[in-house]
């Protein structure tokens, strides 16, 4: 009788220009990998959350990026963008949050969606010799994450405030990012149902 093995660790490294068309690339490789691996149910938030970063890295920075996409077993995924500017970004520097920002500000958007979205997230400098800095982010199943009643959530709350402001300045792009944000984490948070006492994300 043929039994199942687990599916191995696996990894992919982009390396990426400084080029406004970047981010677009990054989201249609990390949805084909991710489409290629099975983790569809992750995708659509993985794919909003990559995207943001290598946007600011475009933004932000005046040299090229690499995205780096790691899945674990557990149907976890791990995605890190590094480039080029040593300077840490909250709320990976552990400064203050991104939704203290301001529901009207344009900048720190992404971060927002970061902090409502991913379920773990965090930074690494390097010293002279490997400047610059990776920001990365962890998403789980959406089954294994811990889930709570919308009753007072305060990331539902945050995100529909994003969504909103979005529509007021007629920015389309921010708009339709912030509306995934808010299905994306309404739907993981709390429509799934609850997974079973002592299963590890």
């Amino acid at each position: 009788m043929a039994t199942v093995s687990p599916a191995p660790p696996w990894s992919y490294i982009l390396e990426l220009p400084r080029d406004p068309r970047a981010p677009g690339i990054a989201r249609v490789t990390t949805r084909a990998v991710l489409d290629s691996h099975g983790m569809t149910e992750i995708a659509a938030d993985a794919t909003l959350l990559t995207c943001e970063l290598v946007t600011n890295a475009y933004l932000h920075t005046d040299g090229p990026c690499s995205l780096s996409l790691r899945g674990r077993p557990g149907a976890q995924l791990r995605v890190g963008v590094w480039d080029t500017s040593p300077v840490v970004p909250p709320p990976f520097d552990g400064a203050a949050a991104p939704g203290d920002r301001g529901p009207g500000g344009e900048a720190g958007r992404g971060l927002v969606l970061l902090r409502m979205c991913a379920d773990s997230w965090g930074s690494r400098t390097y010293d002279k010799r490997r400047f610059g800095k990776m920001l990365w982010f962890e998403l789980g199943h959406p089954q294994r994450r811990m889930y709570r009643s919308p009753v007072d959530c305060g990331e539902c709350v945050a995100l529909e405030a994003v969504r909103r402001a979005a529509v007021a300045a007629c920015d389309t792009a921010g708009a339709e990012d912030a509306a995934i944000a808010v299905r994306s984490h309404f739907r993981d948070a709390h429509l799934l149902p609850l997974p079973r006492r002592g299963v590890a994300r």
